[in-house]
């Protein structure tokens, strides 16, 4: 029961990162200049499973359920999205403009979809949380 908490706890932290990371680089969709003087680079969450190694069984025993993924944040280095903008203070010698490439309604989908798993994990944390509370009362009962 104590694993399925911390495994939905997890759950919770990494949707939480994905939240604030997808709001992030909607806020930044129009950043053309950063302090060190380009666009904003887009972050993503990327998370890596881990291998097991031996046999299943053993790797079972070994492995926390808890933490089966490795993750890491970073910075997209795609080429910035030149847009021909010949009166903005940041255009360069040709009018263009560099913003971050960022599909903003690409990003709204991908936040509704991190803020319902998060919903999805606080639900299912709170009712493992409901369960554990009832099988103490049981426990005490008989």
């Amino acid at each position: 029961m104590f694993d399925s908490i911390e495994v939905l706890s997890n759950g919770l932290s990494v949707n939480r990162l994905r939240v604030n990371l997808l709001a992030s680089n909607i806020a930044n969709a129009e950043t053309t200049k950063t302090e060190d003087g380009t666009p904003y680079k887009p972050k993503q969450l990327v998370q890596v499973a881990k291998t097991l190694q031996g046999s299943f069984s053993s790797s079972l025993d070994k492995m926390s359920l808890a933490k089966p993924v490795a993750m890491a944040v970073v910075e997209d280095n795609s080429p910035a999205r030149m847009v021909y903008q010949p009166g903005h203070p940041d255009a360069d010698e040709n009018g263009y403009v560099s913003y971050p490439n960022i599909n903003v309604v690409s990003a709204m989908t991908d936040l509704m979809t991190a803020s319902r798993l998060y919903q999805a994990n606080a639900t299912a944390l709170e009712t493992a949380r409901e369960m554990l509370r009832q099988a103490r009362e049981i426990s005490i009962r008989y």
